[in-house]
């Protein structure tokens, strides 16, 4: 039983080694350690049960999430949150759904930007997006985690170099039917509906669109200046559309 393990686990390691995109597996599962280590698994008996746990919830949250009314007083441990909060989310649906929509669509935008320009790109357009939705929020004090700022950056990337790619989207009002349509249906269509979510958004806990926006932004935009003429027709997994879950507000 040791040796089969042991096979396994060098097979995996060759399998990432030889992987064409192994920063984007690299941040799966560096947020699913993080989520896993953290309060909001429910996995950690350290962290108590009740209302023990929950007051974990938010020490966790406020500690290494983005609180817009610290975030410019000039801490360093506040300036570092727009960081340290694309690994952290706050519930499993949080986690699944976003690291789903990193999986479907990262890989090939990796490919195409390389490996150090990837990392740079997904860290710094996903701190940006934080410190936008906290410039626009100054006043918050709700603890702001996730990384689907960063992620919504991927998907303007992969917009503009991919625009011909068919996603596969499963969309409610036609009874969640599998249909495929190219991006530059699809991508456009969850920035909408990110934008006419945002400014819909009340105050207090909830989902930031406004970072989603910021990063869908970042990222077509960066991809528009870095690179040439959009790539021709491919193929891209399936994934549900049109939004991955987004940044939770604890």
């Amino acid at each position: 039983m040791i040796s089969k393990w042991s096979a396994s686990i060098v097979r995996a390691g060759r399998t990432f080694r030889g992987s064409s995109a192994p920063v984007t597996y690299s941040l799966i599962a560096l947020c699913c350690a993080v989520f896993l280590a953290g309060p909001a698994s429910g996995l950690g008996p350290a962290y108590g049960t009740g209302d023990e746990l929950l007051a974990a919830h938010r020490a966790y949250f406020r500690r290494w999430g983005v609180i817009p009314a610290e975030l410019f007083e000039g801490s360093a441990g506040s300036a570092l949150t727009p960081a340290t909060a694309l690994f952290v989310h706050g519930s499993w649906v949080h986690l699944l759904g976003n690291m789903l929509f990193l999986y479907v669509f990262g890989a090939m935008t990796e490919e195409r930007m390389g490996r150090v320009q990837f990392t740079l790109f997904y860290v710094g357009c996903g701190s940006l997006a934080l410190l936008g939705y906290a410039a626009a929020n100054a006043d918050s004090e709700q603890s702001l985690v996730g990384a689907s700022g960063a992620i919504s950056a991927v998907l303007g990337a992969f917009l503009y170099l991919f625009p011909r790619a068919r996603v596969t989207s499963l969309l409610p009002f036609l009874f969640f039917l599998p249909v495929r349509f190219p991006a530059w249906v699809v991508l456009p269509f969850w920035a909408a509906l990110q934008w006419l979510a945002a400014g819909r958004a009340p105050d207090g806990p909830g989902v930031a669109y406004l970072a989603h926006l910021v990063g869908f932004g970042l990222g077509f935009g960066y991809a528009s200046v870095r690179y040439g003429r959009p790539a021709g027709p491919t193929r891209v997994k399936s994934a549900p559309a049109p939004a991955p879950e987004g940044e939770n507000q604890p």
